[in-house]
């Protein structure tokens, strides 16, 4: 949703990552987050999935527009995770992206937690399937 005269991508993404917690990276976004600035966060995200962590943190805190592709890279991030065994967690979301999250069934998906990964096995590395309800 756009505020009467407000254009979007008005504001540039910005994205940091902190990689001190190998095991939860931090991808801080800031700006507007939009079909046509999207990019880098979705190259982000991909890039944090390749090191296949047990959580990836996506900070909005600085964030101030989502539109329905930025939205799209926050359900990339939860299907590519579960395919590789990694939970995606929001972290500081502007009320906002709290609504539209809560309105379009995304925060039910990134509340069902990703299938674990085998131990001590041959395969070690394989995602189990998700049980079944």
């Amino acid at each position: 949703m756009v505020p009467h005269g407000r254009k979007p991508e008005l504001n540039p993404l910005s994205t940091a990552v902190d990689r001190s917690d190998p095991a939860a990276p931090v991808i801080f976004v800031g700006g507007d987050l939009a079909f046509t600035t999207s990019g880098p966060l979705r190259d982000e995200v991909d890039r944090a999935l390749a090191e296949r962590p047990p959580v990836i943190v996506l900070d909005f805190a600085e964030l101030l527009f989502i539109d329905s592709t930025g939205l799209s890279v926050i359900v990339h991030a939860w299907r590519e995770g579960q395919q590789t065994g990694t939970a995606i967690r929001l972290r500081s979301t502007p009320r906002f992206l709290d609504t539209i999250l809560d309105m379009t069934g995304v925060i039910g998906l990134l509340d069902r937690p990703p299938p674990r990964r085998h131990s001590g096995h041959p395969g070690a590395d394989a995602v189990r399937p998700a049980a079944s309800a």
